[in-house]
C-alpha cells in the first residue's frame, strides 16, 4: 500500500485521519477523509445513511482495512508500519495481528447493538476483556468492573443476565465494557438507534458524563439535540465525503453547504 506524501498533522492531536479512502469492491465508501480531533474533544458525526459514518468508525477501530491514507491515534500509525524508500518515496506494510489487537484496545467502541455474552452477567460481561485480552487479574477486573457499573448506573443490576436488562440497560453495560480497558478514546456507532425513545436518554445522560469527564469521542448518532448540547465539533458527511464541519452552531444551525442545509431542512 503506498502511503500519501502530505505531510501529517500534529501528533498532538488525538486522532488524526489522512487522506483515507476505503473500497468495498468497485463500491468507493470513503472518499479522501480528512479529520482531526484533539484530546478531550467530541466530535458528532452526522449525515443520511449510506453516507459512510459507520464505516468511517469501522477503519478508526481497524475493523475495517483502510484502502488508501492514513489514521493515526497520539501519533501512531494504525494498522501499518512506514517503510522509506531510497527514492524518498513511502510504502505501508500491515502490521501483525497481536500488533494491531494492542492498537485496538486503546480505542473503546460501542455499537448499535449490544453485543453482550448472553451467558455471563453484567459484571463478567464488563469483566472479560481486562481477564482475557489485558491480562488482569479477576479481583481487579472485579473491582474495575463493580466501579463502571456504578458510574454507568447500573451497580445494583450486576448479577443480572443480558436478558433481564432493558435494552437501555444493556447498552449501559455495552459503555461500561468498553471503558473496562481504560481506553484512550470513545467511538460511539449509533447506540441509541435499537433503543424505544424512552430508554435513549439514559443511554445519552451516560454519554454526557464521559464528555464532562473529558473522554475523547466520536460519535455517529441521529441525536441532533445531543450534537447542539454536547459536541465541540459537529461533522457532517455524504457519499463518502465530509461536506462541511465546525461548531454545533455554524453547522446545523447555519449551515454553508447547500446539501448540508438541505439535510437539516428535513430532519429538524
Amino acid at each position: 500500500m503506498n502511503a500519501a506524501q502530505a505531510p501529517l498533522p500534529s501528533s498532538t492531536s488525538m486522532v488524526q485521519v489522512v487522506g483515507v479512502h476505503k473500497f468495498f469492491g468497485d463500491l468507493h465508501v470513503l472518499r479522501g477523509i480528512d479529520l482531526t480531533v484533539d484530546p478531550g474533544e467530541v466530535c458528532v458525526v452526522l449525515g443520511p445513511s449510506g453516507s459512510g459514518k459507520s464505516t468511517l468508525l469501522r477503519c478508526l477501530n481497524e475493523l475495517e482495512t483502510i484502502s488508501a491514507g492514513r489514521i493515526l491515534v497520539r501519533g501512531e500509525l494504525l494498522g501499518y508500519r512506514e517503510e522509506t524508500r531510497p527514492d524518498g518515496s513511502a510504502v505501508l506494510h500491515e502490521l501483525p495481528d497481536k500488533i494491531v489487537s494492542r492498537q485496538r484496545s486503546r480505542i473503546g467502541m460501542v455499537f448499535q447493538r449490544f453485543n453482550l455474552f448472553p451467558h455471563m452477567t453484567a459484571l463478567e460481561n464488563v469483566m472479560e476483556a481486562p481477564i482475557q485480552v489485558a491480562r488482569r487479574s479477576k479481583a481487579q477486573a472485579r473491582s474495575r468492573a463493580q466501579e463502571l457499573l456504578s458510574r454507568v448506573g447500573l451497580a445494583d443490576r450486576a448479577d443480572h443476565y443480558p436478558s433481564e436488562l432493558s435494552g437501555g440497560q444493556q447498552q449501559r453495560v455495552a459503555i461500561a465494557r468498553a471503558l473496562a480497558m481504560d481506553p484512550e478514546i470513545m467511538l460511539f456507532d449509533e447506540p441509541t438507534s435499537a433503543l424505544d425513545p424512552e430508554l435513549v436518554g439514559e443511554v445519552l445522560g451516560v454519554m454526557k458524563d464521559l464528555a464532562a469527564s473529558g473522554m475523547t469521542m466520536i460519535v455517529v448518532t441521529h441525536e441532533i439535540g445531543f450534537a447542539r448540547e454536547v459536541a465541540d465539533r459537529v461533522v457532517f458527511m455524504d457519499q463518502g465525503v465530509i461536506v462541511e464541519q465546525g461548531s454545533p452552531v455554524e453547522v446545523i444551525a447555519h449551515p454553508r453547504e447547500a446539501r448540508t442545509r438541505e439535510f437539516f431542512s428535513k430532519v429538524l
